[in-house]
């Protein structure tokens, strides 16, 4: 399974936690299980999932889109608050 990122993503992973890095990662192998995973977004976001996930017992989410079998862009983590937002001006 290959992983591209985007400098969103990538910026809030080099300010996370140790800790919060590796609840990260476990959501990440969970997609990379099963990319069907996370909720389809429809309408603005369409071709997004997002997948709902612990940090630090706070709830966060994760959005990536499946590029094909092998590839999955991961574009941003974090707690819900403005987070669709934030997604919307990022996939636009």
């Amino acid at each position: 399974m290959r992983f591209l990122v985007t400098p969103t993503f990538d910026r809030t992973v080099k300010k996370l936690h140790r800790q919060q890095k590796l609840d990260l990662d476990a959501a990440v192998q969970a997609i990379a299980a099963d990319t069907a995973a996370g909720e389809a977004k429809v309408g603005d976001l369409a071709g997004v999932q997002v997948y709902k996930f612990k940090m630090s017992g706070q709830l966060c989410l994760l959005a990536y889109r499946v590029l094909d079998e092998e590839t999955i862009k991961l574009l941003m983590a974090g707690p819900h608050e403005n987070f669709y937002r934030d997604l919307k001006r990022l996939d636009a």
